[in-house]
């Protein structure tokens, strides 16, 4: 990792909020809404099994007429952007923009400790512009 580049965990949201894959989307709901967020690890015990978007749950909403009882599990992508929390931040950028991800998920020793939206990437942004015209 280069010295000038600073890892992610810098940026993360550390201890994100996450939903049990057995929930039905409308405890993902209440979740996002009552924590302002739009992305939720989902989990299977201590391990992340997929990555939840309001996006998701939007679209499954206008499939499905009844779809409040349906599980995130069956909605949820499973193909999760997992990176240590070590990773330089350019590369998980980088990863980001270039397979249109909405968030990482940080794990360490396969243990949820963060996650880093494209909300963090924009804080992100802003700050370092902020420091190099200061």
């Amino acid at each position: 990792m280069s010295k000038d580049i600073p890892p992610i965990q810098k940026y993360m949201s550390y201890d994100p909020v996450s939903i049990d894959a057995d929930k039905a989307i409308v405890d993902a709901e209440h979740l996002m809404k009552s924590n302002l967020i739009r992305h939720l690890p989902v989990m299977e015990g201590d391990v992340v099994v997929g990555i939840l978007s309001d996006r998701d749950i939007k679209l499954a909403r206008s499939i499905v007429q009844a779809a409040d009882a349906i599980q995130v599990k069956h909605i949820c992508h499973s193909d999760v952007y997992s990176v240590e929390p070590n990773t330089p931040i350019d590369k998980v950028v980088e990863t980001m923009a270039e397979h249109q991800y909405g968030s990482a998920v940080v794990t360490q020793n396969g243990k949820l400790v963060g996650i880093f939206t494209t909300v963090d990437a924009c804080r992100t942004l802003a700050e370092i512009t902020r420091q190099r015209h200061h």
